[in-house]
């Protein structure tokens, strides 16, 4: 085979891997897929018509994503629900995300201001809940949430940061999704509001603070909230 030919095969299985890990991630984040439960290769192959290499390369994506875990007989399954699971990820976020947030005050640029603010107008302009979407967050909610969030500690800079941050929203979500639970005492549209406000006016203390009292708000309805037979 040519070296053309070699390229054009590699980046169709590469094209073709990134199709069944965005279709697996999107099964897994709507709850076909129960918390435990094995993810077959052969299986998935056949399901997706694909070849058992690429849809290997589309779970080693997953299981980086946090949406999946290896198994010691190379197997891979949806993560087992697991408060302890959920309790170390909270854990993490809050050890993590408030230092970022302080090094994107110090560091953030007029841009970043204009990004943070517009991401939150759009989190605060959209509905969390639609009829359709049952008692979950909607999508498009839930995207806008992590934007705003992301946006948030973008100013930082630093790349390995923000790809830890995306892996812990990752799997916070997937939490998020096993349950239902609202509490309708909090408003969290009060919560994104100070801190869009604190960040913007360069108040690092008071925005660290409060996103540390945001994840623990969002932890503790989780934990304990979340049931597998929801998903």
């Amino acid at each position: 085979m040519t070296q053309t030919g070699q390229r054009s095969t590699s980046s169709g299985k590469q094209m073709l891997s990134e199709q069944v890990h965005a279709q697996l991630r999107d099964a897994i984040m709507r709850g076909d897929h129960a918390p435990g439960d094995a993810l077959k290769p052969q299986d998935l192959a056949k399901e997706q018509g694909v070849s058992l290499a690429v849809v290997r390369e589309a779970l080693v994506r997953l299981a980086g994503d946090g949406l999946a875990d290896r198994l010691p007989n190379r197997g891979f399954a949806v993560p087992a629900f697991s408060d302890r699971r959920w309790q170390e990820i909270a854990e993490a976020r809050r050890a993590v995300e408030p230092v970022m947030l302080r090094m994107s005050i110090e560091r953030g640029d007029l841009d970043w201001e204009a990004r943070v603010r517009a991401a939150h107008h759009r989190l605060a302009r959209t509905p969390a809940y639609v009829p359709e979407e049952g008692a979950y967050y909607s999508g498009a909610w839930s995207e806008a949430h992590r934007v705003f969030h992301r946006t948030l500690l973008e100013g930082c800079g630093n790349p390995v940061l923000l790809e830890t941050f995306d892996r812990m929203w990752t799997a916070s979500e997937l939490a998020r999704r096993w349950s239902a639970h609202r509490d309708p005492a909090r408003d969290g549209a009060a919560e994104h509001r100070g801190l869009e406000e604190a960040a913007l006016a360069r108040d690092a203390d008071t925005a660290a603070a409060l996103l540390a009292q945001h994840l623990t708000l969002t932890a503790a309805g989780l934990i304990g909230g979340a049931h597998p037979e929801d998903g």
